[in-house]
């Protein structure tokens, strides 16, 4: 499979110069291609998608095991090392497989498809640090502590990138391997224009540009020049050794460490919602499907009565049959959908073409999902676009939904940006004795929660990676410090 064999990253520590990389002219780009996707959807699918997961609140530790205790109570710092993994592939992986094929005799079309996923790769590392090497980034020995730019320079130094390579086209074919968009240039001109589309909302919600990224998101959408279908890496198997990589990593530590969560489960049961028996399964004690409260999973064996016997029978684990060799999706039809929608509505005044895009996003989810019954959801009171007073929280908490189980990386930013699902005021314990306080979906800081002064994460502490081989490596940030662009 190509995961498995193009994965050319080295082991190095050192994200500017990795001894392992193979340099030989037989190493051909087209070759390397295939590497640069594989190495930004493994961070998107496997260490993003758990810590991301738990983030969103679409997870909780299941009440039998340990393994991502600190991610449910939020107990995270540098040494915790969240990030490195993703900081190698993306910097010495994809990065640097983009640097090199880029500087090799190619065309127009090889270099702007290269561009794409070198902005992708980029606004990941924003997303999740802020800060992030940039302007003096992947020069090797010829600066090997690099200065790490702010969050807002970097996005638009890639949007920057991808306008002039854009621009530079002309009627070259793509030459490189292309497993993810199947050489269409028209595809990767969409795939281009969503992630500028993603950017631009979050660089208007974070007060830089404002007025110049919404006329540009207006236009993008007006142009409407976007992918057919999903951006996703469709590469795995249901086979040892060929699975997903977030299954990979459940299915070899044979555990159930997974539960869901709280918020997602009522907000799914409060909109009948039939996606939630895809990914979820019915607690055996009440044969119901029921969330564990954020941060709790110490705390409701005493809120029940049963501190010792509380075990997987009393909450809804994930039903992991679902994913073994499911695709990573980089950029959804139902996400692209959602934003079309925001943009027709705050920026258009336009209610008929907002409704137009919702459904179509919550349409494009359920057939994703394989799940019939997509037009009666949509007349269903809770979720029926005209029947909302507060039209924009009603597609940013569908938006939600849909992420759930395809991207929760973007779907944590998402909740950042925006603040929906809103913070409750009321705690878990109360929620626990009295439903009826809570609003369904809202989040829920965690009952045992490690951030000083509370809250939710924020961003991830830098890597520590970075932090000892990197003088310039900003001074340290906790996960209640903001991104750029999370100013609510």
């Amino acid at each position: 499979m190509f995961a498995g064999m193009f994965l050319l990253t080295g082991c190095d520590l050192d994200i500017n110069e990795n001894p392992n990389y193979p340099s030989s002219s037989d190493i051909t780009p087209d070759l390397m291609f295939p590497a640069v996707i594989n190495s930004v959807a493994d961070c998107v699918g496997d260490q993003m998608f758990n810590y991301a997961g738990f983030f969103a609140q679409y997870f909780e530790q299941s009440p039998t095991a340990n393994q991502y205790n600190d991610l449910a109570e939020l107990k995270i710092d540098e040494g915790s090392d969240l990030f490195d993994r993703c900081y190698i592939n993306l910097y010495s992986g994809a990065l640097a497989d983009i640097q090199d094929i880029m500087s090799r005799n190619i065309n127009p079309s090889d270099a702007f498809v290269c561009t794409v996923m070198r902005a992708q790769a980029f606004q990941l590392v924003v997303d999740n640090l802020d800060y992030a090497p940039y302007t003096e980034a992947l020069q090797a020995s010829a600066n090997s502590m690099p200065a790490w730019d702010e969050g807002k320079v970097v996005y638009e130094g890639v949007l920057d990138e991808l306008d002039k390579a854009e621009a530079a086209l002309g009627n070259d074919a793509i030459t490189l391997t292309d497993p993810l968009l199947n050489k269409s240039l028209n595809q990767w001109k969409g795939y281009a224009n969503a992630l500028r589309l993603r950017m631009y909302m979050r660089l208007i919600d974070g007060g830089v540009n404002a007025g110049e990224y919404t006329n540009k998101a207006k236009a993008l959408v007006a142009a409407n020049n976007f992918f057919a279908g999903n951006v996703a890496w469709d590469v795995y198997t249901n086979a040892s050794g060929q699975f997903s990589p977030w299954y990979g990593a459940y299915y070899r530590l044979g555990t159930i460490n997974h539960c869901a969560a709280y918020p997602i489960v009522s907000y799914m049961l409060a909109t009948d919602d039939p996606r939630i028996g895809v990914y979820l399964n019915k607690a055996s004690k009440s044969d119901d499907y029921v969330g564990q409260m954020p941060g709790c999973k110490t705390l409701t064996g005493d809120w029940l009565g049963i501190s010792s016997a509380y075990n997987t029978d009393y909450v809804s684990t994930l039903n992991y049959n679902a994913v073994p060799d499911a695709p990573i999706y980089l950029f959804t039809q139902s996400e692209l959908q959602f934003l079309i929608a925001e943009v027709q509505y705050r920026f258009n005044n336009n209610a008929a073409a907002a409704k137009a895009a919702y459904e179509a996003a919550v349409e494009a989810d359920f057939a994703s999902r394989g799940v019939d019954g997509a037009s009666a959801f949509l007349a269903s009171n809770r979720v029926n676009f005209d029947a909302q007073a507060d039209k924009l929280k009603l597609i940013y908490m569908q938006k939600w939904t849909a992420f759930f189980m395809r991207n929760h990386m973007e779907a944590w930013s998402e909740v950042r940006r925006t603040d929906v699902p809103a913070l409750t005021n009321q705690k878990p314990a109360d929620i626990f004795k009295d439903a009826l306080i809570y609003n369904p979906g809202d989040m829920i800081e965690p009952g045992v929660n490690n951030i000083v002064g509370g809250g939710l994460a924020k961003r991830v502490p830098y890597p520590s990676r970075a932090r000892t081989l990197n003088r310039n490596t900003p001074e340290v940030k906790y996960l209640s410090d903001k991104v750029f662009w999370d100013v609510k």
